[in-house]
C-alpha cells in the first residue's frame, strides 16, 4: 500500500461481508464484493480508510447440486493462518449476557486494514453469533448486527483509531450509530442533541430497490437483544419506527446516503420519499476494483491497439477447460457462449431464456449457442433453489450445450467475466440496484445483453457496447415484454454477428471496454464517494436536495 494521503476525511466503513478473495469466505454475493473492491481500491490510493466487519468461522455456504438436481448446503469450518491477532478485546451485550470479541487484522490483499471481530471464544456462551453469515432467525441477526454496529464502534476506540466519517454500507451497520448516540448520552448530552452530533459523522448506502427486502425488526425483539444499548423504546421508535427499518434507521441517522445507480437512485428517492428526518440520496454508481477483475492480457491489448480476439479467446478456452475439469462436458470455442452468473434470486429470472423451449432448443441442438450458469440461492429460498433446478434440468438434457457450474465463488466470477461471450442479464427492472458483474464482463470486452436496469441504462448503446433487451417497460406483463425482446435480440443482432461480422463484434469489444474501463471502475467510484459523501461539494447536494 502506498503511502497514507494527507488531508482527507479518515473514513471507517462497515459491512456485515466482504469479498477480498475466494479463500477467504466472508461473503455471500455483491454486497461483500463491492466492500472488498472499495477497501482495495482505497488500498491502490493510499487513502487512509479501514474496514469493520465479523470473522465468520463458517462462511455464507458450500452450495453443491445433489442427484435431484436440488441445491444443498454445507457449512466446513474455515481456519485462516493469515489473519493478524491485534490484541485487542471487545465487550457487547446479548441478551443481558456479556459477550467477548477479539478483533482480527487483514491487510494481504492489497486492502486498506479490515478488522474483523471474532465471538468463537471459549469464555463465551454464544460463540455461534460469528458462525454462519446470514444464517438464523431475526434474534440471530440482531445478535450479529449489535457485534457489527456497537463492537465495531468499541473495536475502534480500543485500537485508537480516529474517525471522520463513518460509512454503513446498508443497513446492517446502523446499530453503531445508536453506539455513538450512547457514548454522547453518557457525556451529558440530550437524545435530540445527540442524534444530530452523531449524524454530522454517519454516510449510508441503501442497495436493496424492494421495500419488502428491506430488513426491520420488532422492536421488543430489539429490546430483549440488547440493542437499545441505553436508549428508550421511544428514541428507538423515532429512529427506525415500529417495526424498526434498519434502511428507515440508516436514513435517519446520516447526513448524506446514496443509491448504487443512478435508476437506482430515482427508485431509493421515490421509495422512501415520506420518511421523515431522512437524509437526501443522490445517486453514486457502483464500479469494480480493476485489478481483481480485468484480465491482464485484454487490458495489454486494448491499450496497445492490438489484437482483442487472440487473448479473448484464450480465457475463453480457461474457462472450457475449468467447465470439462468440473462437469466432464468439452465446450466448443468456436460457438458462441453466454454465460449468466450470480444470485439466485427469484427476480434476476435466471431460468428466462427457457420460457420458450420451441425456439431456444433448435439453438442448442444445432450447437448455435452454448449456456453456462452459475450462482447460489440463499439457504432458506426454496424459490431460488428451485430455480437452479430447472437449469440443472437442462443442464442435464443437453449436455454438450448447458451447463451449471456448482459452488459459485470469486475465482469462478473471474473466469465467467473473462471467458464468455456474451453477459445476459435479465432482471425486473427497476429490482436490480447495480449489478456489478455485468461491469467485470464489459471491461473485459464481453458484450452485455440486458434488460435496461441497474447500472445498463448508463453503459448501454444498443447495438456498439452491446444490446438492451426491452424498452424499460415495468408493467404487469413485463416477463412476456422481455422475453419476446431477449429471443428477438438473440436470433436477429447477437447470432449474426457472432458468426457473420466478425469484424463488427471485435469492434463492439473494443467499444465495450472504452465505455467500462474507468466508467465503471471502483477508483472512479471511490473518488465520487470523497467528492459527494465524505467531503462533500455543498453545490452538488443542493442539487441533490433539490431533486436535480
Amino acid at each position: 500500500m502506498r503511502e497514507v494521503n494527507q488531508g482527507i476525511p479518515r473514513v471507517a466503513y462497515f459491512c456485515m461481508e466482504y469479498g477480498l478473495h475466494e479463500e477467504f469466505q466472508i461473503y455471500a454475493g455483491g454486497l461483500g464484493i463491492l466492500a472488498g473492491d472499495h477497501l482495495k481500491t482505497a488500498g491502490d490510493l493510499g487513502l487512509p480508510m479501514v474496514g469493520i466487519g465479523l470473522l465468520w468461522r463458517y462462511g455464507y455456504t458450500t452450495q453443491l447440486i445433489g442427484s435431484d438436481g436440488r441445491p444443498y448446503d454445507n457449512y466446513p469450518e474455515m481456519h485462516y493462518d493469515f489473519l493478524h491477532d491485534t490484541g485487542v478485546k471487545v465487550k457487547v451485550q446479548v441478551r443481558g449476557r456479556d459477550i467477548a470479541c477479539r478483533v482480527w487484522m487483514v491487510d494481504k490483499y492489497g486492502n486498506v486494514p479490515l478488522y474483523l471481530l471474532d465471538a468463537d471464544l471459549p469464555e463465551n456462551d454464544d460463540r455461534w453469533i460469528t458462525g454462519h453469515l446470514y444464517g438464523g432467525d431475526s434474534e440471530t441477526r440482531v445478535a450479529q448486527e449489535i457485534l457489527l454496529g456497537i463492537g465495531g464502534i468499541r473495536a475502534l476506540r480500543a485500537l485508537g483509531i480516529e474517525v471522520d466519517v463513518y460509512h454503513f454500507n446498508e443497513g446492517h451497520a446502523v446499530l453503531a450509530g445508536i453506539e455513538m448516540i450512547r457514548e454522547l448520552m453518557e457525556q451529558g448530552w440530550n437524545f435530540d442533541s445527540a442524534v444530530a452530533e452523531v449524524r454530522k459523522r454517519i454516510v449510508f448506502t441503501t442497495h436493496t430497490p424492494v421495500l419488502a427486502g428491506n430488513e426491520s425488526h420488532s422492536l421488543k425483539t430489539l429490546e430483549d437483544m440488547g440493542a437499545f444499548n441505553g436508549l428508550n423504546w421511544d428514541q428507538m421508535k423515532q429512529l427506525g419506527g415500529e417495526p424498526f427499518g434498519m434502511t428507515v434507521a440508516g436514513l435517519r441517522l446520516s447526513r448524506y446516503a446514496n443509491a448504487v445507480a443512478q435508476l437506482h437512485g430515482s427508485t431509493a428517492r421515490m421509495m422512501w420519499k415520506n420518511t421523515i428526518g431522512a437524509a437526501p440520496i443522490v445517486a453514486i454508481t457502483n464500479g469494480v476494483h480493476t485489478g481483481t477483475w480485468r484480465d491482464g492480457r485484454v487490458k495489454l491489448a486494448y491499450e496497445t491497439g492490438a489484437d482483442l480476439w487472440t487473448p479473448h479467446q484464450l480465457a475463453k478456452q480457461e474457462l472450457i477447460n475449468e467447465i470439462a475439469q468440473r462437469t466432464g462436458t468439452w465446450l466448443n470455442p468456436n460457438v458462441l457462449l453466454i454465460g449468466f452468473a450470480r444470485r439466485a434470486a427469484t427476480y434476476k429470472r435466471a431460468n428466462l431464456i427457457f420460457q420458450r423451449q420451441w425456439l431456444i432448443e433448435p439453438l442448442l441442438r444445432e450447437g448455435k449457442v452454448q449456456l453456462v450458469f452459475s450462482g447460489k440461492a440463499h439457504p432458506h429460498d426454496e424459490n431460488g433453489k428451485g430455480i437452479i433446478s430447472t437449469v440443472v434440468e437442462m443442464s442435464r438434457r443437453y449436455p454438450n450445450s448447458v451447463v451449471f457450474l456448482q459452488n459459485y465463488d470469486m475465482r469462478l466470477g473471474r473466469l465467467l467475466t473473462r471467458g464468455c461471450d456474451v453477459w445476459l442479464n435479465n432482471p425486473r427492472r427497476p429490482q436490480e440496484a447495480s449489478g456489478t458483474s455485468g461491469m467485470k464482463a464489459a471491461m473485459n470486452g464481453i458484450l452485455n445483453l440486458s434488460v435496461l436496469d441497474g447500472w445498463w441504462p448508463e453503459g448501454c448503446q444498443h447495438g456498439i457496447t452491446g444490446w438492451q433487451i426491452g424498452n424499460a417497460y415495468e408493467g404487469p406483463d413485463q416477463d412476456e415484454n422481455d422475453l419476446n425482446s431477449l429471443y428477438k435480440v438473440l436470433l436477429d443482432e447477437v447470432i449474426p454477428t457472432y458468426y457473420c461480422n466478425h469484424h463488427r463484434w471485435v469492434e463492439m469489444m473494443r467499444a465495450s471496454i472504452r465505455m467500462s474501463h474507468y466508467q465503471f471502475s471502483a477508483e472512479r467510484m471511490l473518488k465520487e464517494y470523497y467528492a459527494l459523501m465524505y467531503e462533500p461539494n455543498d453545490l452538488a447536494w443542493r442539487q441533490v436536495a433539490a431533486g436535480k
